[in-house]
Parts: structure tokens; C-alpha cells; sequence
């Protein structure tokens, strides 16, 4: 059996185990602590520098990951679906030329590519593109003056492209030299006759009506020298006997008395 000593140093040793060890000291600046501990408050949300309309547009994915913080993009339509047709904008005519800058807005959906469809009367439309997703002008050229066209533009992504109503459907936008802004993906566009056709069609017309007046004079003339003209009747010389009958002659001079 243990003596005394040997049982109290047998109940310090078991006391010191239930004691937790002490931690490290470690020097913390003033502050941390209640840092740590206070709760983050998120940033007000920031929409990205994104225009559906604007030329040469930077993807919003891109836009996300180049700033310092995330920035929030708006809405698309599933990558699964084709994606919605695009919006047509401003076309701006230059008759001298014979080229239209058809301008046009991305939709609400992922866009891999653009391309232009020109429609001439009641034939196959002309396919211009394509383009890329950043791309939202293009330039058509070879339009004829005084022409009347239909200009679409389609969208295309990996599940599809938008759908273009056609010919048909370009009423939609102002009628002249350079169509409004339109509802829909297509629009007329009407090419005014060049300024000097109109010279040109002005002198040709003057020249026309110079040939016709001188023609009409020619033919009169010749008809008159060919078939004669009615002459008016000369007045008959009178005779002598009937002047001195009605007493029309030299007076006579008096005769002298004797």
C-alpha cells in the first residue's frame, strides 16, 4: 500500500491533467478582432456598361470579369433556344454612292453570329455576313437608285437562328431615303434617284420638247410650200372710160376768156 507522499503526489499529477493548457500569446493589432466579428454588408448591385445597340459591344461576360467588382447583365433567353430577333434600327441611304448603313440591336439572348438579308422585288434575298456576336452595323452596297428594298437581320447561336418574317413584313419601317427606327427585324428601305440622273432627265425632256417644236414647224412649213395656201384675190385695175364716168381723173385746166 502507498504511503502518504506517494498518494498525494498521485493526486496532484491526476488535478494538473484536468487543467486546459494555455494558449500561445500572440500580438493582434487593435481592431481585428471586432472585424472579424462584424458581419459584411454587400455593396449596392451595379449594372455592367452594356448597350444592346452600341457598335463593337464587349460581351457582358467579359465585362463581369474585367472590373474590380461584378457587375450584374441583363436577362437571356436559355443558350438552348435560337435566340429572339434582333431589333432593326437607323438605315442611312447614300444615293451618290448606291450604299445603305443598316444599324441594328442584339436581343435578349446569347448571339454567336449576325448576318443581313436584301430582299429586290419578289426574288431570292441576298445574304450579307456574317457577322460577330460584337458587330452592330454593316454597310450594303450595289443598291440601284430609285430602288425599293426589304432588309432583315437575323440572329444565330448553337441551337438555332431567329426567324426573318420576309418581304412581306417590311412595312414595318418609314418610307423615304433612310427608314425610321423600326418594331421588328426588318425594314423598306427606298434609294432616291441620284441628283444628277435628275439633271440628266431634266435636259433630256428639254431636248424632247426643243426636237418636237422644231419637227412641228418643219411639217408645217413643208405642208404649206406642197399643197399651196389660199391666196387672196388682187382688186382689178380701173378702166379709163369709167373713171371719166364717174369723174375720176386729172382735173382740167380752166380756159381763158378772148
Amino acid at each position: 500500500m502507498p504511503g502518504p507522499p506517494c498518494l498525494l503526489w498521485l493526486l496532484l499529477a491526476v488535478a494538473f491533467s484536468w487543467v486546459p493548457r494555455a494558449q500561445p500569446w500572440a500580438p493582434q493589432a487593435l481592431g481585428e478582432e471586432e472585424e472579424e466579428e462584424a458581419p459584411r454588408t454587400p455593396g449596392p448591385a451595379v449594372l455592367c456598361d452594356y448597350d444592346r445597340c452600341r457598335h463593337l459591344q464587349v460581351p457582358c461576360r467579359e465585362l463581369q470579369s474585367a472590373g474590380p467588382t461584378a457587375c450584374l447583365c441583363p436577362g437571356l433567353s436559355s443558350p438552348a433556344q435560337p435566340p429572339l430577333p434582333p431589333r432593326l434600327g437607323d438605315v442611312h441611304v447614300v444615293a451618290e454612292v448606291g450604299s445603305a448603313e443598316v444599324r441594328w440591336c442584339a436581343p435578349s439572348s446569347p448571339v454567336h453570329r449576325y448576318w443581313l438579308l436584301l430582299w429586290e422585288g419578289g426574288g431570292p434575298p441576298q445574304r450579307s455576313g456574317p457577322f460577330n456576336a460584337t458587330v452592330r452595323r454593316a454597310e450594303l452596297k450595289g443598291l440601284k437608285p430609285g430602288g425599293a428594298y426589304v432588309v432583315c437581320v437575323v440572329a444565330a447561336n448553337a441551337a438555332g437562328e431567329s426567324g426573318a418574317p420576309g418581304p412581306g413584313a417590311g412595312g414595318q419601317a418609314s418610307e423615304g431615303s433612310a427608314g425610321g427606327p423600326a418594331l421588328g427585324p426588318c425594314g423598306r428601305v427606298v434609294v432616291p434617284p441620284r441628283p444628277l440622273s435628275l439633271v440628266h432627265a431634266a435636259v433630256g425632256v428639254g431636248a424632247a420638247l426643243a426636237l418636237l417644236s422644231c419637227g412641228a414647224l418643219a411639217w408645217h412649213f413643208w405642208l404649206r410650200e406642197r399643197c399651196g395656201c389660199p391666196r387672196r384675190p388682187r382688186a382689178a385695175a380701173p378702166e379709163a372710160g369709167s373713171e371719166a364716168a364717174a369723174g375720176i381723173g386729172p382735173p382740167r385746166s380752166p380756159r381763158r376768156a378772148n
